[in-house]
């Protein structure tokens, strides 16, 4: 017996020294997506002010497949030290885990939330030559010619796809998916006219907007976007069930030190704090959490809450992957 209490004192002491320390060496952050994507791009503006603070360099390591998944997963089995993080979000967390009949990791169990820093809407965008420049316009145009169309997604399962699956609810309508590695290689088939429409993530799109390259339709939102206020809002068309914006935040293994999540937050609430950062994310669409939705306790709370609501569309649509 006195030997178990021995060794749970001196875990105990290792456990709250390595936290003192932390961060001792640079940090690897897996972002569950190819290179390019709106997954990537917040995570890297974020990770180069969170490393200036931390005083060690945060690492971008991108882990692409099933979705997100493939990353997720690998995040879940790394050692509970702080020195793997997971660029989590909507997808992996929420949406992925209930639409894979065999899901590589649990959201809850294998995992200690940080800290939730960004919220994006997703804006349908459609190749430049697409024959329609609203929603009624896509409306009809998409239900005439159902078999032909092609929607590209980040993968199986992700953020995109299951946004998506909402609008061939809302039409009515069944539309050939076309599943890729990331947001990168789908928006560049897009470009390139090889697909039809992609529900992206505002940050992503808005430089293609701006460019020329793709045109917008409407966004997923309860309001107009930063960056995008010509552009209207599903609820203003009045439509309903199609609330697909995308979050994203910190996490990291199951047993993850409380004072090393906590350094974590702290660090992810400052660097988001930083007025570039601020500047740099209202320029691609993308919005800051208030300060009391940054805390592990409620972004806990909150991924539990989105699992819930995801599920109910999820279902209803009979999305699964076997």
């Amino acid at each position: 017996m006195l030997r178990i209490v021995a060794a749970a004192a001196l875990a105990m002491a290792a456990s709250t020294a390595m936290a003192q320390n932390y961060p001792a060496r640079p940090i690897t952050v897996v972002v569950p997506y190819a290179a390019g994507g709106p997954v990537d791009t917040v995570a890297r503006i974020a990770a180069a002010r969170m490393s200036e603070l931390l005083g060690q360099q945060m690492v971008i390591e991108n882990v692409g497949g099933a979705g997100g998944m493939t990353g997720t997963a690998r995040v879940s089995k790394a050692a509970p030290d702080g020195y793997t993080v997971l660029l989590s979000g909507s997808a992996v967390l929420s949406q992925v885990p209930q639409i894979y009949a065999r899901p590589l990791y649990h959201p809850l169990n294998d995992f200690d939330h940080v800290a939730l820093f960004n919220d994006s809407a997703r804006v349908l965008i459609v190749r430049k030559d697409f024959p329609a420049s609203n929603w009624a316009e896509f409306a009809s145009y998409a239900k005439a010619n159902a078999k032909d169309l092609k929607y590209g997604s980040a993968g199986m399962g992700s953020g995109s796809h299951t946004c998506a699956v909402l609008i061939d609810m809302a039409l009515g309508v069944s539309l050939t998916h076309v599943p890729y590695r990331g947001a990168g290689p789908a928006m560049q088939d897009l470009i390139g006219g090889r697909i039809d429409f992609i529900p992206e993530q505002i940050s992503t799109a808005t430089p293609q907007i701006k460019g020329g390259t793709v045109k917008p339709i409407v966004t997923f939102g309860t309001e107009r976007a930063p960056g995008l206020e010509t552009v209207p809002a599903a609820p203003e068309l009045g439509l309903k069930g199609l609330d697909c914006g995308a979050w994203g935040g910190f996490s990291v293994p199951k047993g993850t030190p409380k004072a090393i999540i906590d350094r974590l937050a702290k660090a992810t609430a400052d660097a988001i704090d930083t007025p570039a950062v601020i500047e740099r994310y209202k320029g691609i669409g993308v919005v800051v959490p208030a300060k009391d939705r940054r805390t592990p306790e409620y972004f806990s709370k909150f991924v539990k809450g989105e699992i819930e609501r995801w599920g109910v569309p999820i279902k209803a649509a009979g999305m699964r992957i076997e």
